[in-house]
Formats: structure tokens, sequence, C-alpha cells
């Protein structure tokens, strides 16, 4: 249900191309999927991971910063989808080491490229990868003594190569020329989504909404006495960090098996 309802989200997008109808009701119908994820915490929830990071795209960029571009929705969340994979971003060299590219990397590996087609790859790589890095692990970007390099680096990077690539041929053959330029002319906003993206749903959670769920199922249980609700609720509380010390009535059990209220406000 959840991959139809988001594919559903991505043609109305698609339809509308050029525009945004991120509508309240539309804006309603992301966060109810997006709750759909969270229900059920105890149990495994068969859904692709590119179902889930184009969910989170629509979330931050179309409806939360008024996206109009269909393809750049798409293309974010198959990025994010490739680089579940780290050696697309963090090669091995000879002795197996992991590390992020740098431009005189990119310098070197051009000077060896004989098919023009590589070349064209080349430069949108290192656009993503520039992209990817200052969207999803911003603060290992933070400025630090002894590091030659900072976010700057690589947005300005990232926006370069973007530009490269949107120039070269293979640009127009491919139809991804438009997209290229709205890549690197808007390079900050969509690194900035991302940032967003990575904080609530990627790196951490949507605390907000954790608690909710927390409390709804606490609710449920005071209904209904059933237990997995009391289960779904510790198991929210732990993602919370919420513990007996810090919220000691919440799992409190009275002998009748009613969970105590907790303490209304002073």
């Amino acid at each position: 249900m959840l991959e139809t309802a988001v594919q559903e989200l991505k043609e109305e997008i698609a339809e509308h191309d050029g525009a945004n109808v991120a509508s309240a009701a539309f804006a309603r119908r992301v966060d109810e999927l997006i709750g759909v994820f969270y229900d059920d915490i105890g149990e495994i929830i068969n859904v692709s991971t590119r179902t889930l990071f184009d969910l989170f795209v629509i979330k931050v960029l179309y409806v939360g910063r008024g996206s109009t571009d269909a393809g750049v929705v798409d293309y974010l969340g198959r990025l994010l989808d490739r680089y579940l994979d780290t050696r697309e971003l963090f090669p091995t060299d000879a002795g197996g080491k992991m590390s992020l590219y740098y431009l005189s990397d990119l310098l070197r590996e051009t000077e060896k490229l004989g098919h023009v087609q590589n070349l064209f790859e080349a430069y949108r790589k290192y656009g993503d990868n520039s992209l990817f890095v200052t969207g999803v692990f911003p603060r290992a970007l933070r400025r630090r003594r002894g590091r030659f390099v900072d976010r700057s680096y690589y947005v300005s990077t990232g926006k370069r190569f973007y530009r490269l690539a949107a120039g070269h041929d293979l640009a127009e053959f491919t139809q991804q020329r438009e997209l290229l330029e709205k890549l690197a002319a808007y390079f900050e906003l969509y690194s900035d989504a991302l940032n967003e993206l990575s904080e609530r749903y990627v790196m951490g959670f949507d605390l907000n909404l954790i608690a909710d769920k927390m409390l709804d199922n606490f609710n449920h249980y005071r209904r209904t006495g059933e237990e997995r609700y009391l289960e779904n609720a510790r198991r929210y509380a732990a993602v919370l960090k919420l513990d007996a010390e810090s919220f000691p009535s919440l799992m409190q059990r009275r002998p009748c098996g009613r969970v105590v209220e907790p303490p209304g406000p002073p």
C-alpha cells in the first residue's frame, strides 16, 4: 500500500511538472504516509528503500520548499538510494582504505579517460558525491584545525561539476541538460533539503511524530488493555530515550493491568 501510494504522489507531481500542487490535502497525504512507516514499530515492514527516499524527498523538498521540478524530486530519491552502497561515495584504494573524492582526484582521473561518455559520467558523479556529502553528512564537513576542505569546498565543487556535466554533449543526448543546470543553480537549496531529510529520517527520527505514536499507543492500551499497544508505547519511548526515571508513571501498571496516568500540569 505504501509503495503504491508514494508512486501515485510521484505521478501527480509529474503530471503538474513546472508547478507545485502541494495543497493542504496533498501535504496531509504525505504526512499520513510517513506516519504509516512509523506504525507497528514492533514489526518489519517490507518496503523498498527507494520508496522511502522518494517519500522523504517529497516531504522536505516538494511540500516543505515548494519545488516545482518532478525530475529533481525523482533524481534525488534515486541518488539517495544509490548511495546506500558506500562504495559509490567512498572508493577504496589499493590498500582497501576508503576515502572521499577530491577535485584533484577527478583531474587525475579525467586525464586518463579516453571515452567521451566516461567524462560526462565522471562530471555528474562528482556533482552527486558533493551533493550527497553536504546534504546527508553536513556535520562531518565543519571546518576544523588541520582540515583543508569544508562544506564550502564541496558546494563549489558540486556546482562546478554539475555545470560541466550540463555543458557536455551527452547532457542533451540523455535529456538531462535542464536537470543538471538546476542542480548546479540551486545546489544549496537541495543540499539544505537533504540536511533536513537526513536529520529527521536518515541519521535521526522525527521525534514529534514518534512522541505522537507513543501517546497514541499508550491511550489505545488504556482503552483496550491490549498488551501490544503497551509494548509499542515502550518501543517508541525507547526511541525517545525515555526511561523509568525520566517518565516513571508512563510504564507503571496497577494490579488490574491498567496504566497509571502521567501526572497532570502543576
